[in-house]
């Protein structure tokens, strides 16, 4: 058993909790890699082809090549601590990086010097926006034939609208990076990069910072009026002042300091992590966030170690077969042993142990203080997104958003004696990944894991039988449809019964109900202020919620296959009440048949999930690839040719895309690349 540490902790000023994201294959667990090493934090670099990545622990992850779960590691620069939550790029796992942003303080976004911004490099840009989390760019690979510096900044201005200021420009082929900031040449020997030497800039650099250089100022000048004034007077700013403005304007979301190099030829990573301590904000110097009471009252809960606890859990991983739970602590410390309670839950859970984590491994430790990233065993009942608070001082944090499922299969254990066994292995998944539904469908008694892709189930069987020695045999994939109407429609529900027995019941009611289609994406709305009948009668306010709730239950299925309901209103026109039998639930129930008539004569559409795909051919086999999208129903948006690639943006239902890799790969020969993502439901 690992004992407590008792190093002291690092002042939380010289703390910065940074997430690495980008498109899969950017290489961002290559840079995560070096990083790692030049901090000593690692003593070798293990690298993702190898299957040797220090990030990578999990066996799927080694075999795929690919991230799955997001890791936690801490690594010490020049006095700091840098704690690093390396993201999963597959947009399958998108919420390994949702509950990451989350929690973070800053993050590094990777691109690929040759193709810039991809599908997933939107995704995690749009993530960090929510969560207002500043960002440095590390534009990647800059080693390959094709790669552009510039032009993958470019396409930051284009698909973002926001400002990339260059800071470290890289020099192919010669393995430089120039430092426009502090005007010098950084360069990188012995066999793995570890050796870092500054030198004076030759004249051709000199005008390549110079160009550069220029683009940093005048972005930064936009923003304050001291460095604009040195500016326009054509003098040159101290070193100290430029880091200051830009530090500034990056965390307030003004501009995006860009750095360049390749992880993979060990070269740009270490001028990265200095300005990552130069530009990214302590826990401290980050917003309060926001909490509330149990009563809705607001509470400002500032990043302290002073105070009661304040944590949030995001993210319940099983580790050595035993549950854990990450928390970001806001304020206050947690201590080993701690009873906390569980807001909203009316629970109190006791702290077993905290654990500081370097990827799948941990070491115990007697407290952590607000601003740190840990792990926590002991919590039996804590999920993704609860607020851990003192026991006597309840505060409700954000939650985190989870996303929908959107492919679903079949499931069933290969022996029917592990049916209990297969009930109890997939509750755990689902409690551990809050996109992995496990559900029975009624009609036909099947059970389905439900997912964000086929990615998404294959490795989720896959950890299912090598975590939990459990076979299960899986149908063809079942696309999860959504249901809405196609145009208005009125019905009225009535409900004239006597139930008779040792009490005779009487249920008398009348009540109508407009429904009407909404734009795509509205969600599900019920106004229930209706007339009431015979003139003047006033009803209770159990009767008036009665009605409110019928109408909610007629929405719980569509008229065609009972899926879940989006882009519906529904309007509570009229109650007609009688002297006798008018009760709450005589109500309720004229309520839910008079929409579930209003549904069925407004003619049901059945949707299913609408992907934003992007297909990147070589292109002798566009006009192919082109043929066979649109053969599928792919509405085409856009195509690029670039560097003997053509880089179609598109999108189409999801049924049509199951297995498309597999073709993709046959009319390419193996050299086309896919990516999707969810956009939304709509109509077959």
């Amino acid at each position: 058993m690992a004992k407590a540490k008792e190093a002291e902790p690092t002042p939380l000023v010289r703390v910065r909790n940074i997430g690495i994201a980008a498109h899969v294959d950017a290489g961002k667990t290559t840079l995560t890699e070096r990083v790692l090493y030049y901090t000593g934090a690692s003593h070798k670099i293990g690298e993702v082809h190898e299957g040797a990545a220090h990030m990578d622990w999990q066996h799927e992850e080694q075999v795929h090549g690919i991230t799955i779960t997001a890791a936690v590691t801490q690594c010490p620069w020049r006095d700091h601590l840098i704690q690093i939550v390396d993201t999963p790029g597959h947009v399958d796992f998108t919420i390994e990086v949702e509950r990451s942003m989350r929690v973070l303080d800053g993050a590094v976004i990777v691109m690929d010097g040759v193709r810039g911004v991809e599908p997933q490099t939107e995704t995690v840009w749009r993530q960090a926006n929510r969560h207002e989390v500043p960002r440095a760019i590390f534009v990647n690979k800059m080693d390959r034939p094709g790669a552009d510096f510039e032009r993958a900044l470019e396409t930051v201005r284009k698909r973002f609208g926001d400002e990339p200021l260059p800071v470290c420009v890289p020099v192919p082929g010669d393995n430089v990076v120039l430092h426009l900031i502090e005007q010098q040449a950084y360069t990188f020997a012995g066999s793995k990069g570890e050796e870092v030497a500054v030198r004076p800039l030759t004249e051709s650099e000199a005008e390549v910072v110079e160009y550069h250089r220029e683009l940093l100022l005048m972005g930064l000048a936009e923003h304050d009026e001291p460095l604009a004034e040195i500016v326009l007077m054509e003098e040159e700013p101290e070193a100290d002042m430029i880091w200051e403005v830009l530090a500034r304007c990056t965390q307030e979301g003004l501009v995006r300091p860009a750095f360049g190099g390749s992880a993979l030829r060990n070269w740009g990573v270490q001028p990265l992590l200095d300005a990552v301590l130069r530009l990214m904000p302590s826990p401290l110097d980050r917003p309060a966030s926001e909490g509330t009471g149990p009563d809705e009252e607001p509470e400002i809960v500032e990043m302290t170690s002073d105070g009661s606890l304040v944590a949030l859990v995001f993210k319940v991983q099983l580790l050595d077969g035993r549950r854990h739970c990450f928390a970001r602590i806001y304020r206050g410390v947690m201590e080993a042993g701690q009873e906390v309670r569980v807001a909203g839950r009316d629970r109190v859970e006791r702290v077993a142990r905290v654990f500081d984590v370097d990827a799948n491994k941990k070491s115990r430790i007697k407290a952590a203080e607000a601003g740190s990233i840990v792990l926590l065993a002991g919590l039996r009942h804590a999920s993704t997104g609860d607020t851990l608070c003192a026991v006597d001082h309840e505060v409700f944090l954000e939650r985190i958003d989870a996303r929908e499922p959107v492919l679903g299969l079949a499931v069933e254990p290969e022996s029917s004696k592990d049916e209990d066994k297969m009930f109890e292995v997939l509750g755990k998944m689902a409690e551990e990944d809050p996109t992995l539904r496990f559900e029975e469908d009624e009609e036909t008694g099947q059970r389905i894991l439900k997912g964000m892709g086929e990615l998404h189930l294959q490795i989720s069987f896959e950890r299912i039988e090598r975590e939990f020695g459990l076979k299960l045999r899986v149908g063809k994939p079942r696309v999860m449809h959504r249901e809405t109407i196609g145009k208005a429609a009125t019905a009225t529900g009535k409900v004239d019964r006597v139930i008779e027995g040792a009490t005779t019941i009487e249920l008398h009611a009348d009540v109508r109900v407009r429904v009407e289609p909404l734009e795509r994406g509205s969600g599900v709305e019920v106004v229930s202020s209706p007339s009431w009948s015979p003139a003047g009668f006033e009803p209770s306010e159990e009767q008036a919620e009665a009605v409110a709730s019928g109408a909610r239950d007629g929405l719980s299925g569509g008229p065609l296959e009972g899926a879940a309901l989006e882009d519906v209103r529904v309007v509570v026109e009229s109650v007609t009440t009688y002297e006798t039998g008018s009760s709450a639930q005589a109500l309720r129930i004229a309520g839910a048949t008079a929409v579930r008539e209003a549904l069925v004569a407004a003619g049901g559409l059945l949707m299913q999930p609408i992907m934003k795909i992007e297909v990147v051919s070589p292109d002798e086999n566009t006009g192919s690839v082109l043929g066979d999208l649109q053969s599928k129903g792919a509405q085409i948006s856009n195509t690029e040719a670039d560097g003997g690639v053509t880089t179609i943006s598109a999108e189409c239902g999801l049924s049509n895309l199951i297995g498309y890799m597999t073709e993709l790969r046959s009319i390419t020969r193996g050299r086309g690349q896919f990516t999707m993502e969810f956009d939304r439901f709509d109509a077959l």
